[in-house]
């Protein structure tokens, strides 16, 4: 999968918000990413039968590229996992969390500090 064209953080409305090549966007609640993360622990947790619980009103404090996908650091201390694009496609798909998006500041495959 290629990536996208645009990555946006909007702190506001707790929402990173993707555009894709063939100009799709997508908006993912920072809830919804920090619940579905992909690293090894969050996934035990998961494959255990239990659920990520993502802190009420979690920040995300920066995005980083890894190649293949993003690492998202979060306001918890939680950075492990890096998150590969087919996987943040289907998570927009499925995202019902997200508000919509009133102030977006890009971050494009950058740490913000």
């Amino acid at each position: 999968m290629i990536a996208p064209t645009e990555i946006l953080v909007d702190h506001a409305a707790q929402v990173l918000t993707l555009r894709w090549p063939d100009g799709d966007m997508q908006r993912i609640g920072y809830v919804r990413l920090r619940s579905a993360c992909p690293c090894a622990a969050c996934r035990k947790i998961r494959l255990d039968g239990g659920r990520v619980a993502a802190p009420p009103g979690v920040k995300l404090d920066g995005v980083e590229a890894a190649g293949y996908g993003i690492r998202l650091l979060f306001g918890d201390g939680h950075a492990r996992g890096i998150y590969p694009w087919p996987y943040v496609a289907e998570l927009g798909r499925d995202d019902t969390d997200v508000r919509v998006a009133s102030l977006a500041v890009p971050v494009s495959r950058q740490r913000s500090n």
